[in-house]
């Protein structure tokens, strides 16, 4: 073989040799291209999931305060009605006791 042909097959050579290194090298960058956006969607989503979780934290915490707050009311109007009722109690024990005494006076209840 002359130099000629080694020369030109040398140059075949050395350029498969860089096409093959240029396809590896650049699956290694679509590789690199392709996990860096699955890392930034990632992140997105945890935080999208953080910011969602801190709004249902606080709604939960409102919804608390306000079923606090129904509670205390009831316990209010509870009690009111309790007080309402002893008094109902005691009045009625006073009519039945100034009857009685009518009744003792012979008087006649209007």
């Amino acid at each position: 073989m002359d130099t000629a042909t080694l020369g030109a097959l040398g140059t075949i050579l050395v350029g498969v040799a860089v096409a093959g290194a240029s396809l590896v090298g650049h699956r290694s960058q679509s590789r690199s291209a392709r996990d860096g956006q699955v890392l930034g969607g990632y992140s997105t989503l945890v935080d999208n999931l953080q910011e969602e979780r801190d709004k249902l934290l606080a709604q939960l915490a409102d919804s608390g305060a306000q079923l606090a707050a129904a509670y205390a009311d009831l316990a209010r109007e509870r009690a009111d009605a309790s007080a309402l009722h002893a008094r109902i109690a005691a009045l009625t024990a006073e009519r039945d006791t100034l009857r009685a005494r009518l009744d003792e006076l012979e008087g006649r209840p209007a």
